[in-house]
């Protein structure tokens, strides 16, 4: 080089910091991306494929990506996507493994983590997918609203219903309304309180 810069010197060095960069991000985030999908599908391993391509598409354009405001927000839609996309190719490949007599040789989870992401199942997946941003993902109802493009009080509404279904369902039939606890995360208080 006749100016004597070293840019190759440059491009390594900043692609090795872009590296350290995504390593880092990727090591404080994934498991929450896993448990916010797994909750939303409630299969695991649509949760972790669906998050390990969603951060290889991270990085493929992580230029793009690290500008972002919030790049975990990015990363946690497209890992959703995916997986919803995945969850439902699965049910159906699952239905056809019924009718021929396939079954699955995974093993069952442990009973609580069962009744949660069977009473998960039956809501809707927007009421699902608002909870699991919630209450995983510790979203506010702003931040909810900006992800699922839709306004702040629809996100409310979900969140109200998606509350009482999942305390119906939880609580079994044997037990009444009032001896129920409601679990929140110590964060809720405080959301709510900032969001009414």
């Amino acid at each position: 080089m006749g100016n004597g810069v070293d840019t190759r010197g440059g491009r390594v060095r900043d692609r090795r910091k872009a590296e350290d960069a995504f390593d880092d991000f990727y090591r404080t985030t994934a498991s929450r991306v896993v448990h916010l999908v797994y909750a939303t599908t409630g299969d695991l391993t649509v949760a972790q494929d669906a998050t390990q391509e969603a951060y290889a598409r991270a990085w493929r354009d992580w230029d793009r990506v690290s500008g972002h405001d919030d790049a975990l927000a990015w990363v946690r839609t497209v890992a959703r996507r995916i997986a919803i996309s995945e969850w439902r190719r699965g049910e159906s490949r699952g239905r056809a493994h019924a009718r021929h007599g396939l079954v699955q040789t995974q093993p069952p989870p442990n009973e609580d983590r069962a009744v949660v992401v069977a009473a998960l199942r039956t809501l809707s997946p927007p009421l699902r997918e608002t909870l699991a941003l919630h209450y995983l993902a510790d979203r506010s109802i702003d931040q909810i609203a900006a992800e699922l493009d839709v306004p702040p009080g629809t996100v409310k509404a979900r969140l109200h219903r998606g509350r009482n279904q999942l305390a119906q369902l939880l609580r079994g039939p044997d037990r009444p309304p009032e001896s129920t606890p409601v679990m929140r995360p110590a964060s809720t208080s405080r959301k709510e309180n900032r969001h009414g």
